[in-house]
């Protein structure tokens, strides 16, 4: 099944959220989303005031939160400012380009993403490698280490 369609620019959440629903049903993962569409309803936009919904532009900023069924535990939630938090068993990576998205969230599912752990001095990190050698990676504290997790050690 070809999804190159959702390996580049995602220009809106709305488009994120379709290339999300694509990617869980190429890895036959349930996936549930919920939408926060007005200033007064996303996340990064507290300080917008009482009843204001638009941006001073006059549109609406569109924020999703997507959590995937199954084993490793997956979040994602996609910002109005083009980027995402997503969490995976816990881990979380911030400030994730939307266009990197598609691809992280394959590299987690299918089963490139791993832990890189050292004895000494003791640190685990979860590594997520991308195409075109690029890679996120974000530290594990011992008490995060769930069974999917530990499963990955390298």
């Amino acid at each position: 099944m070809d999804h190159s369609e959702y390996a580049g620019h995602l220009p809106t959440t709305e488009a994120a959220v379709t290339a999300l629903h694509a990617i869980a049903a190429e890895y036959g993962r349930a996936i549930e989303v919920t939408h926060d569409i007005g200033t007064d309803r996303t996340s990064r936009r507290s300080a917008a005031g009482f009843g204001v919904t638009a941006d001073p532009d006059g549109s609406l900023p569109h924020e999703a939160y997507a959590e995937f069924g199954g084993v490793p535990r997956v979040r994602v939630r996609l910002y109005p400012e083009d980027d995402a938090l997503i969490t995976v068993e816990g881990v979380e990576f911030h400030d994730i380009p939307r266009d990197d998205v598609p691809a992280f969230l394959r590299s987690v599912l299918g089963g490139l993403a791993h832990v890189r752990a050292r004895r000494f001095p003791p640190t685990a990190s979860l590594v997520v490698p991308l195409p075109g050698d690029r890679t996120y990676r974000e530290h594990l504290s011992a008490n995060l280490l769930t069974p999917w997790l530990s499963g990955r050690i390298r």
